[in-house]
């Protein structure tokens, strides 16, 4: 048995569909976005159970936050941001939850909606929506701007729905058009006047990172009362990328230093100095200064140095190790996006 309890807390509550699927009674996933707070938790564990299928909701703690939004005991895990996991390790599903930081955006289905399923054959993904990321698009102006106009309703704020010039830097951002703006630079705009954004983006320079969602994506969070933010965003589209790194010992070991240090989040992190040249890791393309996020796939979120040091050498003579260099580490905490591994599949 695997247990799991998520320190985090519940922003916003969730919509539950009662309505039945093709009239059989079966229920539909129902959505959490949950937001951690210091000193709270989700209020219940992740299980792996002997003869039940599927990553079970348990313990749910009485008056705690997951209950006082709907979670229940016995509800399967079907995604966690919009990935399905149903299919995956129940250890790798625990990893993702942690790595996602400070929030996280669950799927459930009620238990014996999903063993009705399982009987019958369903595919599962079937069920949820085929992609509900907002993306985030990181825009470098040309001489004739960034390549994109902004409307919104006479005198309403936080409305604003981007015209994208075709071959302009934001559409070759990713940024699709008749997209909805959430943020601009990391902020919200929710309270911003058409005014205040024109400035914002004038301040921004010659480069600008936006938070956008497609109308179809925008729906999806709008009618469940749910939160988007830039940790539930595809990042795909971002020059900023994680990079894993596949390292055999060599006789004299993997050829670099662990050194713990302050992140320009303020947290504390565990980054990788002295590469020596030809060894296992400069030819692998560790670079002075990268930080480490997850060791043989598993987030370090959470581990001090010794910890992170031990997971290295869990396995003796090789190791797989995913960094970011610093100019992406410092791009990701500025646009709010917590623990960049979670960025990688």
């Amino acid at each position: 048995k695997f247990e799991f309890n998520p320190k985090d807390g519940i922003d916003n509550p969730a919509l539950s569909l009662a309505e039945d699927m093709d009239g059989e009674g079966m229920g539909e996933p129902r959505f959490y976005f949950l937001s951690k707070g210091s000193a709270e938790t989700f209020g219940f564990c992740l299980h792996e159970e002997l003869g039940c299928r599927g990553h079970i909701i348990r313990q749910v703690e009485l008056g705690g936050l997951a209950q006082r939004r709907g979670l229940q005991d016995g509800d399967r895990l079907l995604q966690v941001n919009g990935r399905f996991v149903d299919h995956m390790d129940h250890h790798r599903v625990v990893q993702k939850i942690k790595a996602s930081g400070n929030q996280v955006l669950l799927a459930v289905l009620d238990g014996d909606s999903y063993e009705a399923a399982k009987a019958l054959g369903r595919d599962l993904s079937q069920m949820l929506p085929a992609d509900i990321h907002p993306r985030l698009c990181h825009i470098t102006r040309d001489k004739s701007g960034f390549g994109f106009s902004v409307s919104g309703p006479e005198g309403m704020k936080g409305t604003f729905q981007l015209s994208v010039r075709q071959d302009g830097p934001a559409e070759r951002a990713g940024v699709p058009p008749g997209s909805w703006l959430l943020e601009l630079n990391g902020a919200s705009v929710r309270s911003y006047s058409h005014a205040q954004l024109t400035r914002k983006l004038k301040q921004s320079g010659s480069k600008v990172t936006l938070l956008v969602a497609s109308s179809a994506v925008e729906e999806f969070y709008r009618l469940r009362g749910l939160r988007v933010t830039a940790a539930l965003a595809d990042t795909s589209w971002l020059p900023f990328k994680v990079r894993e790194l596949h390292m055999v010992k060599g006789p004299a070991g993997y050829g670099f230093l662990l050194k713990e240090d302050d992140c320009s989040s303020g947290a504390i992190g565990q980054f990788l100095w002295d590469v020596d040249a030809g060894l296992p890791a400069e030819q692998a393309g560790m670079k002075e200064g990268d930080r480490l996020l997850a060791v043989n796939g598993e987030s370090i979120e959470g581990l001090d140095h010794q910890q992170t040091v031990l997971r290295i050498r869990a396995h003796d003579d090789q190791v797989t190790l995913l960094v970011i260099d610093p100019a992406g580490d410092e791009f990701y905490q500025s646009v709010g996006f917590g623990d960049p591994a979670w960025s990688h599949p």
